[in-house]
């Protein structure tokens, strides 16, 4: 599953992997029960996404819940307000860059590039987060 530098990104993705998960079902005719959804944010400050949908809510995915039934249908379907999805992610489930690929909850502070990174982290309203720069 790659990353992606914006949410839309990452969802079409994630719908084109699911219908080529599941070559019996028609783009139109798609029924997902599940949608998952991972924030991260990488040593250099960049916020990239992974998104998943699943056509079974009892299926185990790779990343964080955030809907299902008819919202992650919704999702699927294109129905979906990326504003509200990102106001409404939790800034507690963002998973920090603090080795090349490796990632945990917290910023790493235990050199001096960690605490640099965990300067940078800790603004939660960076430009690149913030949904009310196009107001």
């Amino acid at each position: 599953m790659s990353m992606y530098a914006t949410l839309e990104e990452a969802i079409d993705a994630a719908r084109e992997e699911f219908l080529a998960d599941n070559p019996e079902m028609e783009e139109d005719e798609a029924s997902v029960s599940q949608f998952n959804l991972q924030k991260y944010v990488m040593q250099d400050g960049d916020i990239m996404w992974q998104a998943e949908f699943l056509a079974d809510d009892t299926d185990e995915g790779e990343i964080l819940a955030l809907r299902s039934g008819e919202a992650a249908q919704a999702i699927f379907d294109g129905d979906f307000d990326e504003i509200e999805l990102r106001q409404e992610w939790l800034p507690e489930n963002t998973l920090h860059e603090w080795d090349e690929g490796e990632f945990q909850l917290e910023p790493p502070g235990d050199s001096e590039e960690g605490k640099a990174a965990a300067d940078e982290w800790e603004d939660d309203n960076s430009d690149s987060d913030r949904t009310d720069r196009w107001e």
